[in-house]
């Protein structure tokens, strides 16, 4: 079972409003915000994701701990295997609450269990790359092209999702002046998590986005995609003209 991380959702975009209120200075704000996403979460998924966030913003470590074991038992009880990458960031910040409380066993025990599920990703797609190349079936994909947010840096990976609407994103914000285009793929090699999505603003790769050494091959392309409206690709710009975070590349 995959569950589809979808940013429309409007817990989801409650969660992206308390975050942006938190990054201006305005916490109390924040957490007023997510706690209201907290009353209206209709479904386990949405409140794992909640009370994973009132948990970070806690200002003890014992109201940390509730709502982080919270959004833990809501995660297993989900037994999704998209939730399962939220599970080693979870129980690491059980581990680190624990410890702050002065419960080194139970410290201990969260550890332990952050690195019994860390992993390989067993996804198993289909997977997308969104660009503005235009690309046949059987082509190959590989990584060394510059980076689409950062000027002049060139990519030691290639990238790809099994979010379809994440690709078109990405071939929205893909520079070039052709047409945006997404790609069925297949990676070759071995692949891993997207360091620079994972645990950012949700607690593991909900977003299904992932990165390789090795080449993708392209099996086909797909026309039928969430495309960004006039007003969200302005704010797509804005953000990342304002973005100063470092890649991990």
């Amino acid at each position: 079972m995959r569950m589809k991380f979808d940013p429309s959702n409007p817990i989801i975009q409650l969660c992206m409003k308390g975050m942006a209120l938190e990054e201006s200075g305005n916490l109390d704000g924040a957490i007023e915000v997510f706690l209201k996403a907290w009353d209206q979460s209709r479904d386990d998924y949405e409140r794992f994701i909640v009370a994973y966030h009132l948990g970070l913003r806690q200002k003890n470590a014992d109201n940390k701990l509730k709502w982080m074991e919270k959004s833990l038992a809501f995660a297993l009880k989900i037994n999704d295997e998209n939730v399962k990458s939220a599970y080693p960031t979870l129980y690491l910040n059980i581990a680190k609450y624990y410890e702050a409380m002065s419960d080194t066993e139970n410290a201990r025990k969260n550890v332990e269990l952050s690195y019994s599920h860390q992993g390989k990703p067993t996804d198993a797609g289909p997977f997308y790359h969104g660009a503005k190349a235009d690309l046949q079936v059987g082509d190959l994909l590989t990584a060394g092209n510059k980076s689409n947010y950062e000027k002049d840096l060139k990519m030691n990976h290639i990238y790809f999702t099994a979010n379809i609407n994440g690709a078109g994103l990405a071939a929205a914000l893909a520079k070039g002046e052709g047409n945006e285009r997404v790609y069925i793929v297949e990676p070759i090699g071995e692949f891993e998590n997207d360091p620079n999505v994972t645990d950012k603003k949700f607690p593991g790769n909900l977003t299904r986005s992932y990165r390789s050494q090795k080449p993708l091959r392209v099996l086909g392309e797909v026309t039928d995609w969430e495309k960004l409206t006039d007003s969200q690709r302005q704010e797509w710009d804005e953000r990342l003209a304002k973005n100063k975070g470092e890649i991990i590349n």
